[in-house]
């Protein structure tokens, strides 16, 4: 009995640690659309009386089942039925809009030179950085372009709110 006892302690014991193992919550996920949600394009972002703006242009993103409907509706491809790597962005007005950035909005990144050494980069999903450090990441000197990830802007009352960047292959 003792034996037993001790096996199964043993084991109680063993399995222990993986009671505080977290799943992995960083596996990619869409990023939930409302009527707040804009994707766009950041085509530059600046500061003026002491604000900072980004200047934006809205796109259509979609991604998997709607992706690919949408691709047949406007490539009429008869070879690719698909659209490729699982999205599909629609441009038709490119036209810039200009919104307040709120000093406290949320920003979530994917992919960025985190480190100084862009051959490092790596996707991150939805890591969390603040407004400064996401202003730094589109200056003069950086080595990965900011400009061509789309981004998921969260617009409420004329000020962006939330910021999520779009991972794209």
């Amino acid at each position: 009995m003792q034996k037993v006892l001790l096996s199964l302690a043993v084991v109680l014991l063993g399995l222990l640690p993986f009671s505080f193992v977290e799943a992995n919550h960083n596996d990619y996920t869409p990023v939930t659309q409302s009527s707040e949600t804009h994707p766009a394009y950041i085509d530059r972002i600046f500061t003026a009386d002491g604000k900072t703006y980004i200047a934006a242009d809205f796109i259509e993103w979609y991604e998997g089942e709607e992706a690919d409907r949408v691709f047949r509706e406007r490539e009429q491809d008869p070879e690719m039925t698909e659209a490729p790597d699982g999205y599909y962005i629609v441009n038709d007005v490119s036209e810039l809009q200009t919104f307040e950035l709120s000093p406290d909005a949320e920003v979530f990144m994917q992919l960025y030179n985190r480190n100084g050494n862009i051959d490092e980069a790596d996707p991150v999903w939805n890591e969390k950085i603040d407004v400064t450090k996401f202003v730094s990441l589109f200056g003069p000197n950086e080595e990965m372009n900011m400009k061509d990830f789309p981004y998921h802007l969260v617009i409420e009352n004329n000020k962006i709110v939330k910021i999520t960047q779009q991972f794209i292959p």
